[in-house]
């Protein structure tokens, strides 16, 4: 049978391989289906998305599925991890790895996109060494326990998820609580990329790894060999 063939349902609701998926590299459920769209062997996919893909599994001990999926167009696997890198990893600002990782989870909360908040509440817990509260922001960012800073931060990241008309008053804002104009760009441009990854997710039907749930929450296994 041809790995790219579908079966549709009767209105397009969801679209089913019929194949049994391979996935590029380890899987320890690869019967279940981590979205709509066929996963690539790993033996089709050029070096560079390979090698990259191997570099994420050794260093997190799995892949993310995100990944897995967007190996299925490898022009828009690149474009869409360069511009990730260039927004995520920048050295400059002041913005933290973590203050990265909470407007993606306040943000994708906003968007409903369980793939996202889900594995970014995950990279928030490691990088803050906080393990409750991207769950606090994902219930309530309201109540959440948010020093004026974080506030700030995630009240201008929602506007722009909002789409409302950002104004001089929304950067005097900021300003306040020590961001300045670059660091409005760095929050904008994350809630903005974030948001057509959220979007992508929903049609995609993207489906989390069951280890990003307990990430930050429990010691990893080298942690508990050590201690």
């Amino acid at each position: 049978m041809n790995r790219s063939s579908f079966v549709l349902t009767s209105r397009w609701t969801r679209i089913r391989p019929t194949w049994k998926l391979e996935y590029s590299t380890k899987s320890e459920k690869p019967e279940q289906p981590i979205g709509r769209y066929p996963v690539p062997y790993k033996k089709d996919l050029p070096y560079d998305i390979v090698e990259l893909m191997e570099e994420v599994e050794t260093k997190s001990g799995f892949l993310p599925n995100i990944f897995k999926v967007l190996s299925y167009r490898p022009i828009e696997f690149r474009v869409f991890f360069a511009y990730y890198n260039a927004l995520m990893n920048k050295e400059t600002g002041n913005l933290s790895k973590a203050d990265r990782e909470l407007i993606i989870v306040a943000t994708s909360a906003n968007n409903h996109c369980p793939y996202c908040v889900i594995a970014h509440s995950a990279l928030h817990r490691i990088y803050s060494k906080n393990p409750i509260l991207a769950d606090q922001v994902v219930v309530n960012r309201h109540l959440a326990d948010l020093d004026d800073r974080q506030h700030a931060m995630l009240d201008f990241a929602l506007a722009v998820s909002n789409a409302e008309n950002i104004s001089e008053d929304h950067l005097k804002k900021l300003e306040m609580h020590g961001f300045d104009c670059e660091d409005a760009w760095d929050i904008a441009a994350i809630t903005a990329f974030f948001a057509m990854s959220n979007r992508l997710a929903h049609l995609i039907d993207l489906h989390p790894n069951e280890e990003f749930y307990t990430l930050g929450r429990l010691p990893r296994e080298k942690d508990k060999s050590e201690g």
